[in-house]
């Protein structure tokens, strides 16, 4: 029985990485350092693989995004140096951010127009296979046509435009195979979706055209189950890898069809996403009941991780101040490779270090299905118009009000005194007066650049998540455990393992300050309960609702909290309400039923309190309906950098309320312009109407500089007061 892995995280275990890739922003090293600094990462990383597992892929490895890189081996941009490579990235012409299916990495999203004409432009596969020419009898990695297709923003047909890409895909896979490349791992996620009959006819037809003889394919799928599993059995592929932690009902759908005698069944059975230590015992008995309804013995099943391991941080070995209790229940990316490891040597007799491994775990997660419809709260269509005359007549805003999303860039001097106070080098008292010059500070900044709407800065918080979670019982987080988001920009998930309660003030002390000192309304900033679940790692056997409605109780409990401190308006972000949701369709409506009761319960405060939330790079076309349901007055969403496409997502419903479309891309290099600003806004007015349109950036300015924060937001005054005079006629 063969062990097999794939998506070991690429950061680095001391975030090489992102250094590397910010020094070369900063023009710290050239192109020549880059490559030999991230080549050092990258043998590292396979040096894990190495250690552990028999079979792993070669050129996962990206320098920012394995999409965008598929778009640029198929000519759809070009590649001619790493200037105008990360110019789509952060650059002017920067690519739609997009959720990669329900997870919280973050992908470039092509634009394919009309009849494009794929070419090969850039066999990043080939190149990568030369380069580490010693591992030549391991798979080389690829993104499967669907997945790259549909994960692309496409404007033409996709039938005709798959069958062109499946030609393109043959003509790469045809040169690979010329120069010595015979194995292939190709990762085909979108078949996990809700994917037509049509579809599966032209996956089928086009993949059989698509694939040379002569060349051994695993065709690896993750995030679920595959619904069609049965037509797979028909494509020229050697392998199958198959999701059995998200993806349940594989083995429903392998009893049902049994499996292929010719070709290998690569089980997912050790957690990618999830960090739960494996009992290895269990782990034992689960293969060997997939062995037994797929009727394959152990020279055609291996065993393998569920989904990428880059949604785990690299290694436990950085983590020297988590109590024995937790550690003893975690495994990372390198951990999970050392599972499945063991899971083969148990599976041939070598079962002592496994027991010992297994002993310190606690079992398996449960089934998150309860039986129970959730009323989620949903407040009638004229409460919301009622809401919003009171609070006009508490705040007396003008048109189209300007404001933030919450934070304030933070600089070296604010890190490294945070920093300390970590450490213990500074003191409570020293470390809240630095932190109120800081609020002090930067309100009068936002007063004399002439914003309506003010928040403190959130200069305390480390990150939206991790700054709660260290705040509520029954979390705990790690010194080094990052993840990447998208690019490098990288968090550290908290670790849920208890009950969650708020027994003391998370947000009140800071919030209240910058009001007391400030001539205008401050917004309270609170992330909401399914994001703080959703970014955090859960070792709790509770199905998911039961610990989301625990958040959201403390949550409330902190909006109230604010609201008696007469803070006026309090925003709940949740941009994880969406990612979070199952890819089934089947099954999406029994989630959005618990999440929307979860915010609802969350933001249930006094009317006179203006609620805002906030969702951000997400297509809202099909979850317009819950959004609906959700208990605010103001939504502030992402609609620069994909064009303003975003609020067409609002159109023909009747939605009552207000809206910001985040008119300045903050994950650009680039300052704010006013084109851009102008286009957002005067799609949002033809679709909501002046009254109901505010005027913000799309997300928070924590990694910004304040010079380019400060122009930005000056500009976007401007044009403000530029609009209200265009409309100075309407009543507010």
């Amino acid at each position: 029985m063969k062990s097999y892995a794939y998506g070991f995280p690429r950061l680095g275990k001391r975030r090489e990485f992102k250094k590397s890739i910010e020094d070369f922003w900063e023009g710290k090293i050239d192109e020549k350092q880059l490559v030999s600094l991230l080549n050092a990462v990258e043998e590292e990383r396979i040096c894990f693989y190495k250690e552990y597992v028999d079979v792993f892929p070669l050129g996962e490895f990206t320098y920012y995004d394995n999409i965008f890189d598929t778009a640029l081996i198929f000519g759809i941009y070009n590649f001619s140096n790493f200037g105008t490579y990360f110019n789509h990235a952060r650059g002017k012409r920067a690519l739609e951010l997009r959720k990669y299916f329900n997870t919280n990495y973050h992908y470039l999203v092509p634009a394919i127009e009309k009849n494009p004409e794929f070419k090969l432009s850039w066999n990043k596969p080939l190149s990568y296979f030369k380069t580490f020419f010693s591992f030549k009898d391991n798979p080389v990695f690829l993104i499967g046509p669907y997945t790259f297709l549909r994960l692309s923003r496409l404007n033409g047909n996709f039938d005709k435009t798959f069958e062109k890409l499946c030609v393109a895909y043959k003509k790469l896979l045809s040169e690979l195979k010329n120069n010595h490349v015979h194995n292939i791992h190709l990762e085909e996620p979108a078949f996990c979706l809700d994917v037509t009959k049509k579809d599966v006819k032209s996956i089928v037809n086009n993949y059989k055209e698509m694939i040379p003889g002569g060349l051994d394919i695993n065709l690896v799928t993750y995030y679920e189950s595959v619904d069609f599993l049965s037509y797979l059995y028909e494509l020229p592929v050697s392998g199958i890898g198959l999701d059995f932690i998200a993806g349940r009902d594989n083995i429903a759908i392998l009893k049902k069809n049994g499996f292929p005698k010719d070709k290998k069944l690569i089980c997912g059975i050790v957690d990618g996403k999830a960090p739960l230590r494996s009992n290895i015992e269990e782990k034992v008995k689960f293969l060997e009941l997939i062995k037994r309804v797929s009727k394959l013995n152990e020279d055609n099943i291996s065993v393998s991780n569920s989904s990428p391991l880059f949604h785990l941080p690299v290694t436990l070995d950085n983590e020297e101040n988590l109590s024995s209790n937790v550690k003893s229940k975690l495994s990372f990316a390198k951990e999970r490779l050392y599972e499945i490891r063991l899971i083969t040597q148990f599976y041939e007799g070598q079962t002592k270090e496994a027991r010992s491994w297994s002993n310190k775990a606690t079992g398996e997660s449960v089934s998150n299905t309860v039986k129970k419809d959730f009323d989620t709260l949903t407040l009638p269509p004229k409460a919301f118009v009622n809401r919003k005359k009171l609070h006009q007549k508490i705040l007396n805003l003008p048109l189209f009000p300007t404001t933030t999303i919450g934070s304030f860039p933070q600089d070296k001097e604010l890190r490294k005194v945070r920093f300390d106070f970590i450490k213990g080098e500074v003191s409570l008292h020293d470390y809240d007066n630095f932190i109120r010059d800081r609020i002090a500070s930067f309100i009068e900044k936002q007063e004399e650049i002439g914003l309506d709407i003010l928040t403190h800065g959130e200069f305390e918080r480390t990150d939206m998540v991790e700054f709660f979670a260290q705040k509520l019982t029954g979390f705990v987080t790690t010194q080094n455990g990052w993840v990447i988001s998208y690019g490098t920009r990288a968090y550290r998930p908290p670790i849920i393992y208890d009950k969650i309660k708020r027994e003391k003030s998370l947000t009140l002390k800071e919030t209240f300050y910058a009001q007391s000192i400030a001539p205008k309304p401050v917004k309270g900033i609170l992330t909401g309960p399914i994001t703080i679940l959703a970014w955090s790692y859960n070792l709790r056997s509770n199905p998911l609702c039961v610990i989301s409605f625990e958040l959201a109780q403390a949550i409330c409990e902190e909006a109230k909290k604010l609201a008696q401190n007469e803070i006026k308006i309090i925003q709940i972000d949740e941009p994880a309400i969406r990612e979070f949701a199952p890819l089934k369709k089947r099954k999406k409506d029994f989630y959005f039923s618990w999440a929307v009761r979860s915010f609802n319960i969350a933001s249930r405060v006094l009317p006179e309190v203006q609620i805002h939330t906030h969702l951000c790079y997400s297509e809202f076309s099909e979850i317009i309906n819950w959004i609906k349901k959700m208990n605010f007055d103001v939504i502030t969403i992402e609609a620069a950098r994909e064009g303003a496409r975003i609020p067409d997502s609002f159109k023909g419903i009747k939605f009552n309320r207000a809206i910001g479309p985040g008119v300045w891309d903050i994950h650009s290099k680039y300052p704010a312009d006013s084109k851009a600003i102008r286009n957002v806004l005067d799609k949002s007015i033809k679709i909501f109407g002046p009254k109901n349109v505010w005027i913000n950036p799309d997300c928070g300015l924590k990694t910004r500089k304040w010079e380019e924060v400060e122009n930005s937001l000056k500009l976007i005054v401007k044009i403000a007061k530029i609009y209200r005079n265009k409309f100075k006629n309407l009543v507010v």
